[in-house]
């Protein structure tokens, strides 16, 4: 490949480091935490445990295949290695659709938080503006990309260290709230571990796997990372410790402060500790934190589908405009194609019907499933059919091959309690259809191209 096609190696470590905290840090932990809460009470902390250690071990199967090779710019290229071009179709576009319907939720919800401070302005104003000024930043370099996410992470960061750290200095003083005295023994004295029993133990996990979707956005940044040898490992070996402390230590402060059946499953959890130290603008920082939330994400949507685009028009599994490259070396048709289809869908947003919608991101969820089943698979493949690359590897998965089968059985599991929950059981009938579609889209294509070799052999 010439170097004019090659993307820049322009994201730092310091990069890196802040984009992966920021994907494990989603919207839902300010805002859906209260919900959660509700359902299993304190049994959320191993929830979010069991379910961090599963996406490490997912991020060391990533990181390990993407180090095997380094001309690897994303997980579609071992996909194509290792499953073959029709798998890679599939995973390619299906990753694209699912951050497409994350930008779609996100650009929604920048309308509607800014709605907090302006009321008057209508909803597809902001998310508009939003989008604009991602793409012009995204088109620029991928660096500056890179600096968006590190101070949109930042913000996210401070606001939970603020949370620990003030909390935990209520809970030592015991600081009195209107649910009674702060205090670690709010955690168990209130129903035990697990109040509601085991069932709202299980149905939180829906909740918690949606929470730590996107973590493998730092896979997909391996293309376009400085010395990816070393920054990749270093942000996938960071991430159970960022999981302790910015999901387990949060809840357990939260939940310290206000005993579980004390927390508003309509209010962010965050807003009521901050407006409990009487804090006035408790609401607005909180605001602010998830606005900050929802366009890092939608950045992230931006630069994730644009590079998903680039790799399949690589394989010839998009329009091969799509490989075009921007003098500073920037896939600037894949973005404006990615950017096109969001606004669509924010446009549709405001036709559909709201059911509709909520279909849409649900069926995401579910193929995010399939895109770490996937790369699983993919390494398990990897280890039986080139060991001597495997051996060679410095990242190496801990506990392969029974990790790799502890994934698989944790993601069915996902699946079952999906199929458990009425808003999500319809989504989980839907997926296959959206599969099936992509595989025909294949079929056709791909008999198409085999017609038109077949046609300039019969002329030459």
């Amino acid at each position: 490949m010439s170097e004019e096609r090659q993307l820049e190696r322009g994201l730092k470590n310091r990069h890196v480091q802040l984009i992966a905290i920021g994907g494990a840090i989603g919207t839902g932990l300010f805002l859906g935490s209260g919900k959660s809460i509700h359902l299993a009470g304190p049994s959320i902390l191993f929830a979010y445990t069991i379910t961090g250690i599963i996406c490490f071990l997912i991020m060391r199967a990533l990181g390990e295949l993407l180090l095997s090779n380094l001309n690897y710019h994303s997980f579609v290229d071992f996909v194509f290695d290792y499953l073959g071009n029709g798998a890679a179709f599939v995973t390619g576009w299906t990753y694209w659709f699912c951050w497409i319907s994350i930008a779609m939720a996100d650009l929604t919800a920048v309308g509607l938080y800014t709605q907090f401070w302006f009321p008057n302005v209508a909803q597809w104003v902001p998310g508009l503006i939003a989008l604009v000024i991602l793409l012009v930043m995204n088109l620029a370099t991928v660096k500056l990309f890179g600096e968006m996410e590190f101070w949109f992470a930042l913000i996210k960061v401070i606001a939970i260290l603020a949370l620990i750290v003030v909390g935990t200095f209520m809970i030592i003083k015991g600081f009195s709230t209107d649910a009674g005295a702060s205090s670690f023994t709010n955690l168990w004295s209130h129903g035990g571990w697990f109040p509601n029993g085991a069932s709202g133990f299980i149905l939180s996990f829906q909740m918690v796997v949606f929470a730590f979707v996107g973590i493998e956005l730092v896979g997909l940044m391996a293309g376009e990372t400085k010395d990816p040898e070393k920054v990749i490992p270093k942000a996938i070996n960071n991430i159970p410790i960022r999981i302790i402390i910015f999901y387990i230590g949060a809840l357990i402060v939260i939940m310290s402060i206000y005993p579980w059946n004390d927390i508003n499953p309509a209010q962010s959890p965050f807003v009521q500790v901050f407006a409990a130290l009487g804090i006035a603008a408790a609401a607005a920082i909180v605001n602010f934190v998830v606005l900050t939330s929802a366009a890092s994400a939608c950045n992230s949507a931006v630069f994730s589908t644009s590079r998903m685009v680039y790799s399949l028009a690589k394989e010839k599994n998009a329009p091969y405009p799509m490989t075009k490259l921007t003098s500073h070396k920037v896939p600037a048709n894949a973005l404006f194609f990615s950017t096109i289809v969001i606004l669509i869908a924010v446009i549709l947003n405001y036709v559909m019907p709201e059911g509709v919608f909520t279909l849409i991101t649900s069926i995401s969820t579910v193929c995010f499933l399939y895109i770490w089943g996937i790369t699983v698979i993919c390494h398990l493949k990897y280890r039986k059919t080139r060991p001597e690359l495997a051996a060679k590897n410095k990242f190496k998965m801990p506990l392969y091959p029974v990790a790799n089968y502890v994934i698989l059985v944790f993601l069915a599991f996902i699946l079952v309690v999906l199929a458990l929950a009425e808003d999500t059981r319809v989504a989980l009938f839907v997926t296959p259809v959206w599969f099936v579609l992509l595989v025909g889209i294949y079929f056709i294509r791909k008999a198409r191209t085999q017609k038109q070799e077949q046609n300039a052999t019969d002329l030459d």
